[in-house]
C-alpha cells in the first residue's frame, strides 16, 4: 500500500519539525516554496518551486500529487491558502471564514466588541487623515499602528505624536496584504502574555502561557517568553478561561492557536490571535515539553480527517516545569568575530534548541522586527528558580563579539 501524501507550505525552517514528524510517521511530504534551497523544503520527498500565496498553483500541486492533507504551522500568511486548498481539494482544514477571522486584525477587534471581550479603542484607517482624526478625537498620548494582516511585527509602530503617526503611516500600510488598511488603536500599557492552545470539537484547551519581555529600544519586539503553569502576580487560570471561551465562540473547526494578550488595570486585552502554533518553535518544542503531549500527532490526524479525542488527556503532568524562549541581542553593531562560551548551549541537556541567524563575518545590528533578531535559545527546568539561574549563566557567559 502506497504511503499517504501530505502537502506542507511553506518550506521554511519553521516547518522542519512538522516535516520530520510526517516522515517519521511514514507519510510522503510534498512541499511548495519559492526557494527550493530552503531548509524545510530540502527535507521533502517532492519539492515544488512556487509562491505559496498563488492559491490556484498550490491547488494544482495538491491535486497532481494526490495529497490527503494540507498543513502549515507557525505561519499566518499560509492559513488563508490552507483554507482555500481544503475547500478546493475536499480536505480537512480550517474554513475560509476561520482564516479571515484569525489573520485580519480588524475582524478580531470587531469580534471582541460583538462578543463582550476587552478591546482597546480602535479604527481601521484607509488614509493618514483618518488616522490623525482618530488620534485627535481620543486625545491619545500613545497609539499603536499596524497592518491588518502582516506577520513578524513588520509595519508595527508605537507612535507618541502626530508627527510620528504621519511619518510611519505609509510604511505600516505597505505591509497590509489583502487590503490597504492600517489598524490604529490605543496603546495598552502593562505586561504582555502569549497563550498557545488546541481546538478540537467544541472545546479549546489553553496549553502554554508565557510572560513576555521586550527590547528596551523597541517595545514591539519580544526578547523573552517565559513559560510557566502559574504566575505569582497574574491569574493564569483567568487568562486560560478567557482564551478558551474566545476560541470556542469563534467556532474554529480544529487546530492550533497562538494568542497575545496585555494586562492593564485588572483586565486581559486580546492583542491578536492566529490559528497556528507560536513561532520560533513554540508549538514544536515548548508545548510538547510542558505538556508531554504530541500535538503534531493530533494536528496530522485531524488534518487527515481522522478522529482524535482530547477529553481524557492530562496536559500538565508536571505543573512546576518551566521553559523559556530567549532571544539574543547585540551590545554593539558590527561584523561578527566570534561567540564566547558556545559550549554552554551545545553541551547543556536543558538547552533543547538554539540558533544564530548569522555567520562569522556578517554585519549584525539591533532588531528592526521579529525576523531581524540575531538568534535565540530554548531551555527548560523543573522549576522557576533553576531555569532563571541557567538563564543568568547564559546571559553572563554567551557573548557575541563584533569588530
Amino acid at each position: 500500500m502506497s504511503m499517504e501524501r501530505v502537502l506542507v507550505i511553506p518550506g521554511s525552517a519553521s516547518q522542519i519539525p512538522l516535516i520530520k514528524k510526517l516522515k517519521k510517521d511514514d507519510y510522503e511530504v510534498v512541499c511548495v516554496n519559492p526557494d527550493t534551497e530552503a531548509l524545510g523544503i530540502q527535507l521533502a520527498d517532492y519539492r515544488v518551486e512556487g509562491d505559496i500565496l498563488d492559491k490556484d498553483n498550490c491547488a494544482r500541486v495538491g491535486k497532481c500529487y494526490g495529497v490527503k492533507a494540507v498543513i502549515s504551522d507557525e505561519c499566518d500568511i499560509a492559513m488563508p491558502v490552507v483554507a482555500y486548498l481544503g475547500e478546493k481539494l475536499g480536505l480537512s482544514t480550517l474554513t475560509g471564514k476561520d482564516a479571515e477571522l484569525y489573520t485580519d486584525k480588524t475582524k478580531m477587534r470587531s469580534f471582541c466588541q460583538e462578543n463582550g471581550f476587552a478591546c482597546p479603542e480602535f479604527q481601521a484607517c484607509h488614509t493618514v487623515e483618518e488616522a490623525v482624526h482618530f488620534w485627535r478625537a481620543h486625545g491619545f498620548k500613545k497609539m499603536i499602528i499596524k497592518p491588518i494582516d502582516s506577520n513578524s511585527s513588520r509595519g508595527v509602530f508605537t507612535v507618541c505624536s502626530e508627527e510620528e503617526l504621519k511619518s510611519k503611516f505609509s510604511e505600516s500600510m505597505s505591509f497590509s496584504r489583502k487590503e490597504k488598511i492600517v489598524l490604529c488603536e490605543r496603546y495598552i500599557e502593562g505586561v504582555e502574555f502569549t497563550v498557545d492552545g488546541i481546538m478540537t470539537g467544541n472545546k479549546h484547551y489553553s496549553l502554554a502561557i508565557s510572560e513576555k519581555k521586550h527590547y528596551q529600544y523597541n517595545p514591539n519586539i519580544a526578547c523573552e517568553l517565559f513559560f510557566s503553569y502559574k504566575n505569582p502576580i497574574f491569574d493564569y487560570d483567568q487568562l486560560r478561561k478567557i482564551n478558551d471561551v474566545y476560541v470556542e465562540k469563534t467556532q474554529l473547526k480544529f487546530g492550533f492557536t497562538h494568542a497575545e494578550y496585555k494586562y492593564e488595570n485588572g483586565i486581559y486585552y486580546l492583542i491578536e490571535i492566529g490559528a497556528r502554533g507560536g513561532g520560533n518553535f513554540i508549538s514544536s518544542h515548548i508545548v510538547p515539553l510542558l505538556t508531554e503531549f504530541d500535538n503534531y500527532e493530533y494536528l496530522i490526524k485531524r488534518s487527515l480527517g481522522k478522529e482524535y479525542r482530547l477529553e481524557n488527556i492530562n496536559f500538565w503532568p508536571v505543573k512546576e516545569r518551566c521553559a523559556v524562549l530567549k532571544f539574543f541581542d547585540v551590545d554593539e553593531e558590527g561584523y561578527v568575530k566570534e561567540i564566547d562560551n558556545l559550549d554552554l548551549l551545545l553541551n547543556n541537556p536543558k538547552v533543547i534548541l538554539y540558533e544564530f541567524r548569522f555567520k562569522k563575518g556578517d554585519y549584525i545590528s539591533k532588531a528592526e522586527n521579529d525576523s531581524k533578531r540575531v538568534g535565540f535559545y530554548i531551555a527548560w527546568e523543573e522549576n522557576d528558580e533553576k531555569l532563571r539561574k541557567l538563564m543568568q549563566v547564559i546571559e553572563e557567559k554567551v557573548k557575541i563579539r563584533v569588530r
